[in-house]
């Protein structure tokens, strides 16, 4: 008989070390560490606390994923700690519990570390006058500028002076005046006049960008916000100092008085420019997009975006957007009309004799679907990589946001591009006589206009104009991601949905809803007519998504082994 082998035991996670305090005189136990700008771990501070017990601490210059500066003294709270006897062991109270020696004086709630049985007052008569002066004094110079200022119903100095600040203003001394719309670079301009001098965009450029590019001159209440001497603020992650600045000193160009904030309908989506898979929230009104802004996802992106990726929605409303389907006469057809003849011409097609080019900026439900049409037709399908420039902090340099899925799918082999030879020779010897193409111009690729003229059918899916969708037999109009639904993979592994901001431009619909009629008539399988429905069915069939259903990615997604 063999010896039955030793079951083996992990270790046990070490024992989180907490610390039980009072916020307002609710008992609330935190942990003794807890994650700082950074992730590491770091004492937890009175405004972590506070958090945990649910009671707000107003703060300007603090950010979670920034260096403490503790410069704007918003947070001022109120404290006390056990009192110590002779013996320097705490002082109880006939009831047991510690006696508390109230500080007599306050403290900022952002970067005062939590000792054990701390005690923290956020509601008391003198926090209440110390939050008044802080706001009288950020006001004094203020320009009352509301109505006309980009950051209204965005901006912590209006929200903060109706809930913490005095009714009336006893200032009626001239204002100081500093420079008003600077240029700081080519998609940022200053209204110093606005800034509160927080540095909350001093230390994002500095400590997470790497671009030491602005800082403090003059001084008192000369204070101004500027740029390093003959240079431009110029790096990609310029627009993440707008959303973080709490007035409206930093504007967007791109933004700047096109839409108020309140009017905006905001969808959660994703970033498609690399295979980072960034987080944004797509701002719209009446179907039109007027901004992305990040999302936070700390797997992902944390709460930061680069320009690029964050500028690239004009192309969505473009006036030769493709909005008709039409068929080999160039005549404008009806979507049922079309995909029957499609249906019955690769009914017809000999097993072999088609091949597909998919666009790994296609959704996996998309990639998916077109695999099942692959093996009906017994067709060679790759899709085309796609690489730029990237960085160290969110820039990937694939430059697709899909390519994980493309080869999870199986619509490409592991190194992406590979059998575009392969099917360009099939097209020029005559193999190849129907070819489906997602999304991309293959004339850039290999298959030249004069290999497409030598075939029977070319079905052809596309947003904007190209050589290929010139070329095509039967013309698909699609959607961008910001007008259905659907997930990508990034490159990472993080399966992530994203949902639908704005409508379709014409006939145009979504890939994955006319594919899915495509391979009924071709297949015979009707699958599922709706996205939650394909995405369950299509994680029981690919490997990789077995453990995943629609409902369970949430905002953030699941990452899966690639």
């Amino acid at each position: 008989m063999s010896a039955t082998a030793p079951t083996e035991t992990k270790p046990a996670a070490p024992a989180v070390e907490t610390l039980a305090v009072k916020v307002d005189g609710k008992a609330v136990v935190v942990p003794k560490l807890s994650p700082d700008w950074q992730g590491k771990p770091a004492p937890t501070t009175m405004l972590q606390a506070c958090e945990a017990a649910g009671v707000t601490v107003p703060h300007y210059c603090y950010h979670p994923k920034l260096p403490v500066a503790g410069n704007c003294r918003m947070c001022l709270v109120e404290f006390g700690t056990p009192a110590l006897g002779p013996d320097r062991k705490p002082v109880l109270n006939p009831d047991g519990s510690p006696k508390i020696n109230k500080s007599p004086r306050p403290a900022i709630a952002c970067a005062t570390p939590v000792s054990p049985n701390m005690e923290i007052y956020t509601n008391t008569p003198g926090v209440k006058a110390m939050r008044e002066g802080v706001l009288e004094f950020l006001l004094i110079n203020h320009p009352l500028d509301c109505p006309i200022c980009d950051q209204a119903g965005e901006c912590k100095l209006q929200e903060y002076s109706v809930d913490y600040g005095a009714a009336q203003s006893r200032f009626v001394e001239p204002k100081v005046h500093k420079p008003k719309k600077v240029d700081l670079g080519p998609r940022i301009v200053l209204d110093d006049e606005r800034c509160i001098l927080c540095t909350r965009c001093i230390r994002f450029t500095r400590d997470i960008a790497g671009d030491d590019a602005l800082g403090i001159v003059n001084r008192g209440s000369y204070n101004t916000l500027t740029k390093y001497p003959w240079s431009q603020f110029d790096n990609n992650y310029t627009l993440n100092t707008v959303d973080i600045c709490p007035v409206g000193a930093l504007t967007s160009k791109d933004f700047r008085f096109q839409m108020r904030v309140w009017f905006l309908k905001e969808t959660k989506s994703l970033c498609t420019s690399c295979g980072t898979g960034c987080n944004v929230l797509i701002g719209s009104r009446e179907e039109k997009i007027y901004r992305y802004t990040p999302r936070q996802n700390d797997a992902v992106n944390g709460c930061w975006m680069c320009d690029a990726g964050r500028l690239n929605y004009r192309w969505i409303d473009r006036e030769d957007r493709l909005k008709e389907v039409r068929s080999p006469k160039s005549e404008v057809r009806s979507w049922s009309a079309v995909l029957k003849e499609i249906s019955e011409k690769l009914n017809a097609a000999v097993p072999g004799s088609a091949a597909i080019v998919a666009s790994a900026r296609q959704t996996n439900e998309e990639l998916f679907l077109l695999k099942q049409l692959a093996k009906k037709l017994g067709a060679t399908t790759d899709s085309i990589p796609r690489f730029g420039d990237g960085d160290k902090l969110l820039v990937s340099a694939d430059k697709n946001p899909n390519t994980n899925g493309a080869r999870l799918t199986g619509i490409c082999f592991t190194e992406m591009g590979i059998k575009l030879p392969e099917i360009a020779r099939g097209i020029q010897s005559g193999k190849i006589k129907t070819l489906i193409v997602f999304g991309e111009d293959v004339t850039k690729h290999g298959i030249s206009a004069a290999d497409l003229a030598k075939l029977e059918t070319l079905i052809v899916s596309d947003l904007l104009p190209n050589e290929t969708t010139k070329a095509a037999h039967y013309l698909l109009p699609g959607c961008a991601h910001a007008e259905k639904r659907g997930t990508f993979t990034n490159t990472k592994g993080r399966v992530q949905k994203f949902m639908k901001a704005v409508e379709p431009p014409g006939d145009a619909r979504p890939e994955w809803e006319f594919l899915h009629e495509l391979v009924h008539g071709v297949t015979g399988h009707n699958g599922f007519a709706t996205i939650e429905g394909l995405f369950n069915q299509m994680a029981k069939e690919v490997p990789e998504f077995n453990s995943l259903t629609w409902a369970g990615l949430g905002d953030a997604g699941v990452t899966v082994k690639i």
